[in-house]
């Protein structure tokens, strides 16, 4: 059992070095593959000479072989050599120019380019090729009149190319394109040039617009005379027509008038009629109006004479109810208080000895006496109020004035000291300013009443019969009218 084990773990040793030696080798071959893009280019060389690949992979073998890139993209400097160059009259002008190079795809041109600058950097490489293409830029401007190259750009940029494909040809190159961006000189000969074509140019302009400005006046003035002739005839046409218009407006307007005239006297007829007839039915409802405003009178009066009516007899019920049976029930208790005063003392004095009793009775005499008195006392004071009138019930209030006056000015008893400051405002300062103040409430009692009381003052004087009016004093409950007791 134990071998099988071993067995089995050594075969799962193995199983894994042999994994471990595949990867390895995977590793190993995928660092010697090399991959070449479209835009470049592998150059292998060493064991079996020198070769190019390019759009495909290749194995590079350690320590035999190296591989370099060179790349095919284009190349775009500028062309602008610092001296000027001067042209076929010997006028010295400064050119700018672009151009697109790069590498030819064929396997010849890139082992020759190879051979020119797989060991240089970009901008060694560069500045190789502007050297050649400036000097045959100069060689080019030199052939030239400053017109051909200002007038001809393209043919300057297809000279070169034809010119320069030689050389770039033996390192591997093309031209692809070649552009002049600018073109100057300091002698002011480019603008110069330009100057006999642009005063030609402008003398032609204001020639033909001269001949235009005639052409247009003519013409102008031919429409001019075109629209007055035109007018004229409109115009005459106008005032034709305006001349029948205004006939026919007149004859419309003239019958316009006769029937407004016959419209008009027929509608002032017709308005007489119901003017008439208006004032006739206002007539009628007046009189209807006056006939229902007497009958609303009457019945207002009759309203009021029952109003009164029943205001006397509230008002002679209120003073039975208020005075005279009050009065009676008073008179009565004061009688019975008497009577059982009398019994009492009656009781007590049965007794006692003789003499008390007789000074008993006496008392009790007394006492009946006195309270029959008040009760007709009580009885004449409610006479007496039936009586009041306007001065008794002003006397009753003024004199009743003086206690009201001490009543509000009680609260000032308590007062221990009053320190009065006067601001010099005249009568309002100083103790004036204290009884005024106690004046003006004493002022405001009538309105207090009327506030309490839920009566105005001016209505219950009112109410109260003025000086010299008689009223029959009502009969006092309990007795008939010709005095006797019920």
């Amino acid at each position: 059992m134990f071998s099988q084990l071993s067995n089995v773990v050594v075969i799962w040793i193995f199983v894994g070095l042999g994994v471990m030696v595949i990867l390895f080798l995977v590793n190993a071959m995928a660092r010697l593959y090399r991959k070449a893009g479209p835009h470049q280019a592998l150059i292998v060389y060493g064991l079996g000479g020198t070769r190019v690949v390019k759009g495909h992979g290749t194995m590079v073998l350690p320590m035999v072989q190296v591989c370099r890139d060179l790349s095919l993209e284009l190349m775009s400097f500028d062309v602008a050599p610092q001296q000027d160059l001067y042209t076929k009259q010997g006028v010295a002008v400064t050119v700018e120019a672009v151009a697109q190079i790069k590498v030819k795809s064929d396997t010849e041109s890139i082992l020759t380019a190879s051979e020119q600058f797989l060991t240089k950097s970009d901008d060694e490489r560069q500045g190789l090729i502007r050297l050649v293409m400036e000097g045959h830029l100069r060689g080019i401007i030199g052939q030239l009149t400053v017109e051909e190259i200002v007038k001809q750009p393209e043919m300057v940029s297809d000279r070169m190319r034809s010119t320069c494909a030689d050389d770039m040809n033996k390192m591997g190159l093309e031209v692809v394109s070649f552009t002049i961006k600018e073109v100057r000189d300091k002698n002011e000969y480019i603008t110069n040039m330009g100057r006999p074509d642009v005063a030609r140019i402008k003398r032609d302009a204001d020639v033909a617009a001269a001949e235009a400005d005639r052409d247009t006046a003519i013409k102008r003035a031919l429409a001019q005379r075109e629209a007055a002739i035109a007018k004229a005839q409109a115009d005459q046409e106008r005032v034709a027509a305006e001349t029948a218009s205004l006939a026919k407006q007149a004859e419309a307007q003239r019958d316009l008038e006769v029937k407004k005239a016959q419209f008009q006297e027929v509608t002032k007829r017709q308005q007489a009629q119901a003017d008439k007839a208006y004032d006739i039915q206002t007539n009628i409802m007046q009189q209807q109006v006056v006939a229902e405003q007497v009958k609303v009178q009457q019945v207002e009066k009759e309203q009021q004479v029952k109003v009164q009516e029943a205001e006397i007899n509230r008002r002679e019920k209120e003073l039975i109810a208020t005075v005279l049976k009050q009065a009676e029930i008073e008179r009565q208790r004061i009688q019975t208080l008497a009577e059982a005063e009398k019994a009492r003392l009656m009781a007590e004095a049965e007794g006692h000895a003789s003499s008390i009793r007789q000074r008993g009775e006496a008392e009790a005499e007394i006492i009946f006496k006195k309270g029959e008195a008040e009760a007709k006392a009580m009885n004449v004071k409610a006479e007496a109020y039936q009586e009041y009138n306007q001065a008794a019930v002003i006397d009753k209030l003024i004199t009743g004035l003086p206690e009201v006056v001490k009543a509000l000015a009680s609260p000032l008893a308590n007062v221990d000291k009053i320190t009065v400051v006067s601001t010099g405002n005249g009568d309002a300062a100083g103790m004036n300013k204290i009884t005024g103040d106690l004046t003006k409430m004493a002022a405001q009692v009538p309105a207090l009443f009327e506030t309490l009381s839920g009566m105005p003052l001016a209505d219950l004087l009112s109410k109260v019969r003025q000086i010299g009016d008689k009223t029959p004093k009502p009969p006092l409950v309990g007795t008939s009218g010709n005095g006797d007791s019920k």
